[in-house]
């Protein structure tokens, strides 16, 4: 296909598609689909070879957020029944990141709901970012607390933050429709102001909010412009109780083409696979390993994923590794510092890979005996490929903020 064969030849050179180059990517057929993915795995593999970066999310602070995001289940209003808890003191946190840290992540994620940090708040998980770090030697750590005003990003910077994160989660155009309570612009402006701090900038994307193919190319040709040094790409979770919960528009299929298309936008960035994998892609996850080169370990901020356990078996089965912490994520052109930029107006410019701090709440912790998400006998699946899998929607009870023993 003479589509695919322009797109490696400019993912190879970081050289940027078009913006209908990028929408026949969206548009293609199932039939083409493994072309795609095969198309798009030669970008990822020159960049990362097989490499796979482990994240790990700690919900510092659950739910009773003011802000009225329709995709959240911490949003106000929300009637999901997720966990709900103030601010983890910075042990709790520390042991809550241990697991993950034990389970082979490279960079905790550090989440609390909210607007934005108080200056108490930034001082807060400034404590809790130098308990993580002492004795966690390469470790990373993202924050991701919201808008961030004038000097808290220096600030978590001094601290030892190496990141932080804030997605744009849709177009510009539609921004209005999933959120009231702050603009699209306040958005840009966050990133903006972690980049100007020396943070590793990640940004990325929410896909299943009932978006088009043309919201979800201007969403990502916006990233590149923006130059975070990670994208996360979340799907949709639909949560009983939230106002988009009846949003279930995903295939596997679709998953993997949005995924293939913000690989060829942004060749040589850190891309996440974050909130909703299990949920959408399902026994498809192994062939997004071939599109993107990172995901969360186990949980998500108030959802659960897939047993830890699982998720390494399934890299090591589909023929990758775990990226180790002596291991810099980013292609070397790219290393030079957190928050360093190279002018090419590429996604993604430094060496720390970035918290997708997921946009579509989620997190938390493991039992060993949880099967993996979408494992159930072919009987009970029958029949149900293409209508709504709430079965795979589950609220996380673990981890953070319980007393029970976190994913990882």
């Amino acid at each position: 296909m003479d589509l695919l064969n322009t797109l490696v030849d400019k993912g190879l050179r970081r050289e940027t598609p078009t913006r209908e180059e990028a929408l026949a990517v969206l548009g293609t057929s199932d039939d083409d689909l493994l072309d795609v993915v095969t198309a798009a795995g030669k970008v990822r593999r020159h960049w990362f070879g097989r490499r796979v970066k482990l994240n790990y999310l700690v919900n510092l602070k659950s739910g009773l957020c003011p802000e009225d995001c329709s995709y959240c289940s911490q949003r106000l209003g929300s009637k999901a029944d997720i966990l709900k808890y103030t601010w983890l003191k910075p042990e709790q946190a520390s042991e809550a990141a241990a697991a993950g840290l034990a389970g082979g992540a490279k960079r905790v994620c550090l989440v609390a709901s909210g607007r934005g940090p108080t200056d108490r708040d930034v001082d807060r998980v400034s404590d809790t970012i130098k308990a993580i770090k002492e004795g966690n030697e390469g470790v990373e750590v993202c924050a991701c607390l919201g808008l961030l005003s004038d000097g808290q990003a220096e600030r978590l910077r001094e601290a030892g933050a190496d990141a932080y994160n804030h997605n744009l989660n849709t177009s510009e155009a539609t921004y209005g429709d999933i959120t009231t309570t702050h603009t699209y612009a306040d958005r840009v402006d966050t990133v903006h102001k972690a980049h100007a701090a020396g943070l590793s900038a990640c940004s990325g994307l929410i896909a299943g909010m009932g978006e088009s193919d043309t919201d979800l190319v201007d969403v990502v040709f916006s990233l590149r412009e923006l130059d975070p040094d990670s994208v996360p790409v979340n799907f949709l979770i639909p949560f009983e109780g939230t106002p988009l919960a009846e949003e279930w528009n995903l295939t596997p299929q679709r998953c993997l083409r949005i995924l293939a298309m913000v690989r060829f936008v942004c060749p040589d960035v850190e891309v996440r696979i974050a909130g909703g994998r299990e949920v959408h892609l399902r026994t498809m996850q192994p062939l997004a390993l071939h599109l993107a080169n990172s995901i969360f370990l186990g949980d998500y901020l108030t959802s659960e994923g897939q047993a830890g356990r699982a998720d390494l078996e399934m890299i090591a089965d589909a023929g990758f590794e775990v990226e180790g912490t002596d291991q810099v994520t980013l292609p070397e052109h790219r290393a030079g510092g957190c928050g360093a930029h190279d002018g090419g107006g590429v996604c993604g410019t430094a060496p720390a890979g970035a918290g997708a701090c997921a946009g579509t709440s989620s997190s938390g912790g493991c039992a060993e005996t949880k099967a993996p998400a979408g494992a159930e006998t072919a009987a009970e699946g029958a029949g149900r490929a293409e209508g709504p899998r709430t079965d795979l929607v589950a609220v996380r009870r673990r981890g953070a903020g319980t007393d029970i023993a976190p994913n990882a």
